[in-house]
């Protein structure tokens, strides 16, 4: 759907009700509708954003000690994670135009939020001069202008956002090279795993519904909302440790799990080995 063209045929009132209303997305998923409940359009695709909602407060009181002694900002992407767990259940409960702008806003922002905190500086163009502060201005203000092109031409942007992965796991696989610690490297090859197994379930779900329809299983979408928080999580995890490692040396970062350190099939979180030192600028 084109906003620009949308607005020279209806008034502003028109335009957010419509956007309001059930089945006014221009996407669909594969995913019947309203098949297993007559409320929820994609029952399966809904319920499948539960870790969105439960993980994240298990991952605030994990970072706590990251958060005190290295940067409060990583409770925010935390917090990003929940709204867009809520705003992707809205969305495929409802497929409404306002449902599907909620749902991909939410991933834009962690991305650009996860940007500004943990982009390294080795990466960043010439003209921030490896200036963080700098670049999270540029940062802000890019989400900004996403934002209204979002709006505008809604249709093109969760391809946009796959592109955005593409980088991300690029830079994670050539800091990977780079560490020494074995369960780091570990780490991210399962997440280098977990994303690609995503990737082909958003592909095909997308690409291929008659395909998997015909074999009785349209439910990949909800797959890639499970695979696709791990990933993102597990990305996050690592990228908070690159930073700490690279620009917070003194810190002294651990990879640890829970609820058991020795079960590497646990839920990752960064150790503080050295929270007591003082550090004029965290950030």
């Amino acid at each position: 759907m084109d906003f620009v063209k949308l607005a020279s045929q209806s008034s502003f009132l028109d335009i957010y009700i419509m956007a309001w209303e059930h089945g006014s997305s221009p996407v669909d998923w594969c995913e019947g509708n309203y098949l297993i409940s007559s409320n929820i359009a994609e029952f399966v695709n809904t319920t499948s954003n539960f870790l969105f909602v439960l993980l994240p407060p298990v991952l605030i009181y994990l970072f706590k000690e990251y958060g005190r002694f290295v940067t409060p900002g990583i409770h925010v992407l935390w917090v990003l994670l929940i709204i867009v767990g809520l705003s992707s259940m809205y969305f495929h409960a409802t497929l409404s135009l306002i449902g599907q702008l909620l749902d991909e806003l939410a991933i834009l922002w962690v991305f650009m939020a996860a940007y500004s905190l943990f982009f390294p500086k080795k990466y960043y163009p010439k003209l921030f001069h490896d200036n963080r502060k700098l670049f999270r201005v540029f940062m802000f203000l890019s989400a900004i202008f996403a934002t209204v092109m979002s709006i505008w031409k809604p249709i093109v942007n969760a391809f946009v956002l796959m592109s955005l992965g593409v980088p991300t796991m690029l830079m994670m696989y050539r800091e990977l090279q780079r560490v020494r610690d074995e369960r780091v490297y570990r780490l991210g090859l399962r997440c280098t795993a977990v994303w690609l197994v995503a990737v082909f379930c958003w592909i095909n779900d997308r690409m291929f519904c008659e395909t998997w329809s015909a074999i009785n299983f349209p439910y990949l979408h909800g797959f890639w909302h499970i695979f696709i928080f791990i990933a993102a999580y597990t990305v996050l995890v690592l990228y908070a440790y690159f930073y700490v490692e690279t620009e917070l040396p003194q810190r002294q970062p651990m990879l640890k799990y829970w609820p058991k350190n020795d079960f590497e099939f646990g839920i990752p979180f960064i150790y503080i080995r050295n929270p007591g030192m003082t550090i004029k600028s965290a950030i």
